[in-house]
């Protein structure tokens, strides 16, 4: 079949699932898939693309903030010369879609700028549907989306080609490798080639960190070799360099805005925290503490901000949560008296065999959360006051939860 047979069956089949219709074919899985979850989010086929723009100061504390930045060199040197060849451009996102940086054929560019493909605007599926960068965000794969395949209609001229690039540290999503261009640029061996460069820009990202980190450890081990007690230096995300007195650990969790001087962290209890090079030597404090943690909030009130709040003898710190844990810390704090494995197993999933999963997902939490989190049974540990800050709607809360327990809450409140 030629392509241009292709792309008006395409088209015909998005106009009939559109209409609710029975399509003469059925798009790529992926795209299918994609069409699906837009038509539940309520976006207008014929929408513009447009987005407020984040604003410059912004743009630029999200490129300090973004690993991406450091191989942005490389990304430019494995796709910007072959894009501009090609009449196409190359983007770069965060992991909200938003465009941080873009580069190209000045032609090209100058044609992004009338569907916002440009820098500061937002691209996730939920803001401008089917698209490459929010499909490939979405889908948490390497993605192609061509001319009709696209789900707002202004974007039926574009063809474009996205990969996720992830943290090589600890697999989570920093962004999004994309080239982009006139439908009529179309080639089916893009995709391979941004896929390619993701994995280059991944590669490299955990190149710097090792050297980072042995940077840290040469300097770090004989100032540790000294000390006594327990100690351990980290870098400015936790990542262990070297340690003693204790049993080593992957990664140390610290709070968003980490100060020298006594801090309270969650794993360890009371330390003295130093800075070191580009990272932090951190002393427990094995003398009498301040004590735990009094005091928890759980965040709720926003599902993509799910959030719990631990108060501290020092100060406060914050951990994002998955819905998942969500969900569990949610059942504990309806049942302060605590849960067992098949309680738990019985709220989240139904099914009062899935133990496993619950203990799993409650040892996962328990290294953040250690100093309020007890167990046999699964609580709160005594003496923590508990805060569970709701949405507005009762119906609003984690509104993609199929647990029971949450099921129950939506309509009982």
């Amino acid at each position: 079949m030629d392509s241009g047979r292709a792309t008006r069956l395409l088209h015909r089949a998005r106009e009939a699932r559109l209409a609710g219709d029975r399509m003469p074919v059925a798009p790529r899985a992926e795209i299918g898939a994609s069409w699906e979850r837009v038509l539940r989010s309520g976006i207008d086929p014929e929408q513009s693309t447009e987005s407020v723009l984040l604003d410059l100061d912004e743009i630029e504390h999200r490129r300090r903030s973004s690993a991406l930045g450091e191989v942005m060199p490389l990304l430019s040197e494995g796709l910007v010369s072959i894009a501009e060849a090609a009449q196409q451009i190359m983007v770069v996102t965060d992991v909200e879609g938003r465009v941080l940086w873009r580069e190209g054929n000045p032609g090209v560019l100058r044609r992004a700028d009338g569907i916002c493909l440009e820098e500061g605007a937002a691209w996730s599926e939920a803001v401008t549907g089917t698209n490459a960068i929010g499909t490939a965000l979405a889908g948490r794969a390497p993605v192609q989306v061509h001319s009709s395949e696209h789900f707002v209609r202004s974007l039926h001229t574009w063809t474009c080609a996205a990969a996720p690039v992830r943290d090589p540290r600890d697999g989570r999503m920093m962004g999004v490798v994309d080239v982009s261009g006139p439908a009529s640029t179309y080639h089916p061996t893009t995709l391979a080639l941004v896929g390619s460069v993701a994995r280059l820009a991944e590669s490299e990202i955990r190149n710097r960190h090792l050297i980072a980190i042995d940077r840290l450890r040469s300097v770090a081990a004989p100032l540790l070799a000294r000390l006594g007690g327990r100690a351990m230096a980290v870098d400015a995300q936790g990542w262990l360099a070297a340690v003693t007195g204790m049993p080593p650990v992957a990664r140390l969790p610290l709070p968003k805005s980490l100060q020298p001087g006594r801090v309270w962290l969650p794993s360890l209890g009371m330390c003295r925290v130093e800075p070191l090079l580009s990272g932090w030597l951190v002393q427990v404090a094995d003398g009498p503490s301040d004590g735990p943690p009094r005091r928890v909030v759980l965040d709720l009130s926003r599902p993509r901000g799910l959030v719990v709040d631990v108060v501290g003898p020092v100060g406060t710190w914050t951990q994002r949560l998955s819905p998942r844990h969500a969900e569990l810390l949610y059942a504990l704090a309806l049942h302060r008296e605590g849960r067992t494995a098949s309680e738990l197993a019985e709220d989240i999933f139904d099914d009062a065999t899935r133990t496993v999963t619950v203990r799993a997902e409650i040892s996962r939490m328990r290294r953040h959360l250690a100093e309020v989190l007890a167990h046999r049974p699964y609580r709160f540990g005594e003496g923590v006051e508990v805060e569970v800050i709701h949405p507005e709607h009762p119906g609003d809360l984690l509104p993609r939860s199929t647990a029971p327990v949450v099921v129950r809450a939506r309509t009982t409140e």
